[in-house]
């Protein structure tokens, strides 16, 4: 029986003992709380402790982790060190004091209970024989000091295993190292590109390569030049995927490569021919009635010499198990991505996981980095580049990891405020915020005061305002591309889903302020009438939309946009995804979608936006990180406002999210 209580805590009731008193603390909610009670109970557990570790390795998956760390949950969970009246916030204080006054297991007991357990298979080298990998099924896994649920166990370990059987480096059979060589250099003239030069070399020789980076650091230009590289060999063209965890993404990718061709000569546009993107559900292909797995597996391999995925860094380690098996073994698969940014909604940080295996390789000495298999090809084919490197860039490069630091646009404040989040430098980055005096500076920090919390009079209304207004302008006109276009000029974007710092308040807010726009100034060719109807009507033109439910049958995912348009053929419509080919749905067909007004900046992941106006909660807020503050910021490619306090900007910056895996360990 679950119910909530006065505190809105999710309580269940039915329970008692240390799984209540962890409940009741709002450590562990009431579902983290039946399901370990309903494994206990399958599987003859009654171990207070041992079940209380399988509620905690539930909400560590819920919450993004894959795995569970005894030895340093409590400090994860307790989280806020500051005094207790230092919290200005009357109910995280009394949260706080509660789950301080938990009484936790001895660590060392604790692990040694779960292992013990009936519940738990215990893997690696101090395993018993008999409860080793091959062993009967339980719902739990002990590895290296690590507690997983059995499936995401499976994962990562399949995950670890294809990426070590990808590890070899050579260049593919019947590759003529003297063309690679010129072509490289022919694709990447420019002085300021010897880590683009070093990225498509790592590409041509691993079967496994990532590209990570920053805004602006060339990550497209990279994808786009590397494949005519690869396709200028001998031989049949290689056969060529693009994909991208969402629709907006994926039309993003597309165009962006389209573009980065046209600039190259003709037998290079002829030999790379049109390349599309996906989404990576569509190029994985959807099966009927399953969420998680797909027509293309390991016994159904994808059929592609080259799989590019471009914003990696949102791709959960299921999505990402499900890719690695579907791949063919002798197949290229370059991941594109940010490993500083938000990680996957869904469990796993599978980018910044393979980035740190690497990175970690650069702890040795120069002569064991110089024996990493893969340095090799690198100094082959770029041979004054690789001599550049630095002993971290030399074993990343070797693993197959490159790191693009130079930028080619995204400049300026921005970049400034950037790569100070990123880095943690709190002061750099309030000194760039407040730098300018001009609200209407690239960059800008605006106090939350008494104005900001009355909403009419908030001083984002006016950008909110023209920017729907341009969009209502386009969708109502039945400019279909002009229309999702004008939807990526200016975004609301919040670091909460509910209260009075969440996008449910500001879209209302947003929405309230749009219809009053209308009424007083309405439309060309309509009066305060119309407009006042137009504005009562949910599929009224110009609406933004947000997809909030994987649609397979119409290609639309989780995190895709699109606006409401009045075409003259077709009538109301719904459009979606790239505005040169986009995607057209009767609004009857649509289910799980919802205006866009203002959005939370996890869903803004894949997206890219002129301007974007960031409300910060107050620094005690738990989802406030470094990784969300740096994802806000790079959204926007020309004016960033940060509304919030000082105080909060610093706390973000000094918490940068820690998500328990083992997949870099193995």
């Amino acid at each position: 029986m679950t119910t909530p209580d006065p505190y809105g805590r999710n309580l269940a009731l039915a329970v008692r003992g240390v799984l209540s008193e962890f409940n009741r603390a709002e450590v562990l909610d009431a579902a983290d709380v039946h399901v370990a009670r309903q494994l206990g109970q399958l599987g003859g557990e009654g171990d207070q402790r041992v079940l209380l570790a399988a509620a905690l390795t539930v909400r560590a998956v819920r919450n993004g982790s894959v795995c569970l760390d005894l030895s340093t949950v409590r400090d994860t969970v307790v989280g806020d060190d500051r005094a207790i009246e230092e919290v200005t916030d009357p109910e995280l204080a009394r949260q706080l004091t509660a789950v301080r006054a938990l009484d936790w297991p001895d660590p060392t007991d604790w692990a040694s209970a779960v292992q013990n357990s009936p519940l738990v298979t215990v893997v690696g080298a101090a395993a018993p024989a008999a409860r080793s990998i091959g062993g009967p099924g339980r719902p739990l896994r002990w590895s290296d000091g690590l507690l997983y649920l059995d499936r995401y166990w499976r994962q990562e370990h399949l995950v670890a295993t294809e990426l070590d059987a990808r590890s070899g480096v050579g260049l593919a059979d019947g590759a003529d190292a003297d063309r690679l060589r010129a072509a490289i250099a022919r694709m990447f003239p420019g002085d300021n590109e010897s880590r683009q030069r070093i990225a498509t070399a790592v590409c041509a020789g691993h079967r496994l390569a990532v590209i990570a980076g920053g805004p602006g650091t060339g990550k497209t230009t990279a994808v786009a030049r590397m494949l005519a590289v690869l396709v200028d060999q001998p031989g049949p063209r290689p056969r060529i995927a693009l994909a991208a965890p969402t629709g907006k993404a994926a039309a993003r990718l597309q165009q962006a490569v389209r573009d980065e061709v046209a600039t190259l000569g003709v037998s290079d546009q002829q030999r790379l021919g049109e390349l599309t993107a996906s989404t990576l559900h569509r190029l994985l292909g959807w099966k009927p009635r399953s969420k998680s797995r797909f027509r293309h597996d390991r016994t159904n391999h994808l059929p592609y010499d080259i799989v590019v995925v471009d914003e990696t860094s949102m791709v959960s380690l299921t999505m990402m198990a499900r890719l690695l098996e579907a791949m063919r073994p002798d197949g290229r698969l370059v991941l594109v991505g940010d490993p500083d940014q938000l990680a996957s909604v869904e469990a796993g940080a599978v980018l910044g996981d393979i980035v740190a295996r690497a990175t970690d390789l650069g702890s040795g000495s120069a002569k064991q980095i110089d024996a990493v298999a893969g340095i090799e090809v690198i100094e082959r084919l770029c041979p004054v580049e690789s001599a550049g490197l630095d002993a971290i860039g030399r074993a990343e490069a070797a693993a197959g990891v490159t790191r693009l630091t130079h930028r080619f646009r995204f400049g300026g404040a921005i970049a400034e405020l950037a790569d100070a989040v990123r880095t943690g430098d709190a002061d750099a980055a309030l000194a760039v915020l407040t730098a300018a005096d001009d609200p209407s500076a690239a960059v800008s920090l605006v106090p939350w005061d008494i104005d900001v919390l009355r909403a009419e009079r908030a001083p984002f209304r006016d950008q909110v305002v023209e920017s729907a207004r341009a969009l209502a302008v386009a969708a109502t006109a039945g400019d279909i591309p002009g229309a999702l276009v004008a939807m990526d000029r200016h975004r609301l974007l919040c670091a909460h889903r509910r209260g009075p710092y969440g996008a449910s308040l500001w879209a209302a807010n947003a929405q309230r302020w749009i219809a009053a726009d209308l009424l007083t100034n309405p439309l060309p060719g309509t009066d305060s009438a119309a407009a006042l109807e137009a504005a009562s009507i949910w599929w009224s033109p110009g609406r933004p939309l947000l997809v909030s439910e994987n649609d397979y049958e119409l290609g639309l995912f989780n995190g895709d946009t699109g606006v409401v348009v009045r075409d003259p053929q077709r009538g109301i419509i719904a459009a979606f995804g790239d505005p040169a080919d986009p995607i057209l749905v009767r609004p009857g067909r649509l289910s799980g979608v919802q205006s866009v007004y203002a959005m939370t900046i996890h869903k803004s992941q894949g997206s890219q936006f002129t301007a974007v106006t960031v409300v910060l909660p107050p620094a005690e807020s738990p989802l406030l990180t470094r990784e969300l503050l740096y994802t806000a910021v790079t959204r926007a490619s020309e004016r960033v406002r940060v509304v919030g306090t000082e105080d909060a900007v610093r706390a973000a910056i000094g918490r940068p999210v820690t998500r328990a895996s083992g997949l870099r360990r193995r």
